[in-house]
C-alpha cells in the first residue's frame, strides 16, 4: 500500500531513484530545505511499502489578493512507478491542502511547451494553459513555459484561469 505524508530531513539521502531522471528537475539542498521550513504540508512524497520513496510533490502558497495561490515547483514520480496514478494523488492533495489550508484562488504551474506529455496529463487533471512565459527556461537552448492553472472553489467564476491572448516575459510575472 502507497502511503502519502510529509517531506522528512531523511528522505534527503533516500530520493535519488526519483531526482535522478532526465524529466526532473534537480534543485540545490537549500532549496529543499527552504520548502520543508517554509511550507511543511506541500512538500510531500508517496512511500512504497519497503520504505522506498515513490514520487514526491515540491508545493508552496504564494501571491497576494485573488493571486493568492498553491504553486507547484516540481512533482515527479520513479521511473518504476509512473503509470499507477500517483502524479494525480500528489496533485490532488496539493488542491485539497491549497482548498482546506491555504484558501486559495487556484493552483498553477510551468512546465516546458515541448513537454507535450506533461501538458496532456495535466489537462486531464484540469489544468489549462492560462499564458505562454517566453524564455521561461534558460540555458544553452532556453524554452518557453506555459503557466496552467486550475481554478478551487474560492474562485467561483473560474476568473483565474481565463487565458492570456498574449505570450509575457518571466520578469512580467508577478511571483
Amino acid at each position: 500500500m502507497t502511503t502519502i505524508r510529509r517531506f522528512e530531513m531523511n528522505d534527503l539521502f533516500k530520493f535519488n531513484n526519483i531526482n535522478l531522471d532526465v524529466l526532473t528537475e534537480t534543485y540545490n539542498m537549500p532549496f529543499y530545505l527552504q520548502y520543508m521550513s517554509q511550507w511543511p504540508e506541500s512538500f510531500t512524497v508517496t512511500e512504497a511499502p519497503d520504505g522506498s520513496l515513490m514520487g514526491y510533490m515540491l508545493g508552496k502558497s504564494e501571491g497576494r489578493g485573488n493571486l493568492w495561490h498553491g504553486h507547484v515547483s516540481a512533482v515527479t514520480v520513479a521511473p518504476s512507478y509512473r503509470r499507477l496514478g500517483l502524479a494525480k494523488t500528489l496533485m490532488d492533495d496539493l488542491e485539497s491542502i491549497s482548498t482546506e489550508v491555504y484558501n486559495a484562488f487556484f493552483v498553477d504551474l510551468f512546465v516546458r511547451a515541448s513537454n507535450q506529455l506533461a501538458i496532456s496529463m495535466y489537462e486531464k487533471f484540469g489544468y489549462v494553459r492560462y499564458r505562454r512565459v517566453l524564455g521561461y527556461y534558460s540555458g544553452d537552448d532556453p524554452e518557453d513555459a506555459f503557466d496552467m492553472r486550475k481554478a478551487l472553489p474560492r474562485d467561483k467564476n473560474k476568473e483565474s484561469v481565463v487565458p492570456l491572448d498574449h505570450p509575457i516575459r518571466p520578469e512580467d510575472l508577478e511571483w
